[in-house]
């Protein structure tokens, strides 16, 4: 296991995932601003530890394996937390849920058949993860203290979110259409 300084930062990530969700359910003042403040830093530190291990050349394969772990556990455990909290956000955290579990088994078994660059991560991709942050941190920050809108921003966001990572699932199997039913 290869610890270096972005895999740590990959580490600080995943310890801030428990972090995000007590800020979040705790009662404490400004809790929601708290959680929203973690759930960014941890967003951010996932462009950082790419950054740190392509421009200091300390890729690995631990690296490899664990950032994206890190992302969907952040992603999924908070929207499961607001989900409890907001059922309206139910209908598109299935669907957000749904595609990171199908669009990683599809890279399992594109990685299986030595193809795995057929379903890196595209543009559409990225959309749908920079949209589902935002709007994760404005469902994150809200509460009767804060302005409607911020609810808004979050609720359409999150569904956009959706959309987008329905196409991109789309896009990806689509690319891997033929490597997949030719044996």
């Amino acid at each position: 296991m290869d610890i270096n300084i972005a895999n740590l930062v990959t580490f600080f990530r995943l310890f801030l995932v428990p972090a995000v969700i007590v800020c979040f359910l705790s009662e404490f003042a400004l809790a929601n601003f708290w959680a929203a403040l973690l759930f960014t830093i941890a967003s951010l530190s996932d462009w950082l530890d790419g950054y740190l291990a392509r421009s200091m050349g300390i890729t690995s394969e631990f690296g490899a394996f664990l950032d994206p772990i890190a992302d969907k556990l952040l992603v999924v455990a908070v929207l499961v937390v607001l989900v409890a909290s907001y059922q309206s956000l139910v209908f598109a955290t299935v669907i957000l849920i749904s595609r990171e579990i199908l669009i990683s088994a599809l890279r399992e078994w594109m990685a299986e058949k030595g193809k795995r660059n057929l379903v890196k991560v595209g543009f559409s991709g990225k959309l749908k993860t920079t949209v589902q942050m935002v709007s994760i941190i404005a469902l994150l920050l809200n509460s009767e203290n804060n302005p409607r809108w911020i609810w808004e921003l979050g609720f359409i966001g999150i569904h956009i979110a959706a959309l987008i990572s329905v196409y991109s699932m789309l896009v990806y199997f689509k690319k891997a259409w033929k490597p997949l039913t030719n044996g």
